[in-house]
């Protein structure tokens, strides 16, 4: 892997943003049920809020091993209790006993297509396109994936290529030059993000 090099050669702004970013490999986890439910909890909430309530979460699990059929006999009013809104525990529920009833078979996704994958996961309830985009990058380490929607990489490009207001289009043809190695820009820009944060407080 040398996206650094790569980079180098087709962009100078994410070129010089990754040499900044310090962006590590990812260590792709096995269990793809447990990332899946990891996905569900951490929707439209800060990096820190989900791993707290993640956490209490995995708590409710007998040794902390998450499965559906445990997921299935563990209370409604538990999984509330541990910080997840009602929503999102229909949403555990429905994907758990979708699971069990093989209307989604998760073994094999790895010798998928992207879009297979995407398919497949965006049939369970509350698993949008952004949720399955960001397990491709995060849970089956590909490394070619870009996620237009996502507000921080388009706050990132708008920033750093001076852009107001993107469209789509305009998104998917700046990331176009980052292939193969688009999932290292979108951390990259999402590093970005952290780093400028952090200076704004001093």
């Amino acid at each position: 892997m040398d996206y650094l090099g790569y980079f180098k050669r087709v962009d100078p702004v994410i070129y010089g943003l990754s040499l900044r970013a310090g962006i590590k490999n990812i260590e792709v986890p096995k269990d793809y049920f447990t990332s899946l439910t990891r996905k569900i909890v951490g929707q439209q909430l800060s990096v820190k809020a989900a791993q707290t309530i993640f956490s209490r979460f995995v708590l409710l699990f007998p040794k902390g091993n998450i499965s559906p059929k445990s997921l299935l006999e563990i209370k409604d009013e538990d999984i509330r209790g541990a910080g997840l809104s009602w929503p999102k525990v229909r949403y555990l529920k429905a994907m758990a006993q979708d699971i069990l009833d093989k209307k989604v078979v998760l073994e094999g996704l790895d010798k998928l297509t992207d879009e297979q994958i995407i398919e497949i996961l965006t049939k369970l309830k509350g698993f949008g396109r952004w949720s399955a985009e960001m397990f491709l990058m995060f849970d089956l380490g590909r490394e070619d994936i870009f996620s237009a929607g996502d507000l921080g990489l388009r706050r990132a490009i708008e920033r750093h290529y001076k852009l107001k207001n993107p469209s789509e289009k305009r998104l998917l043809s700046i990331s176009k030059k980052w292939t193969p190695y688009r999932t290292y820009a979108c951390r990259v820009l999402w590093k970005s993000l952290e780093l400028n944060q952090a200076l704004n407080k001093f």
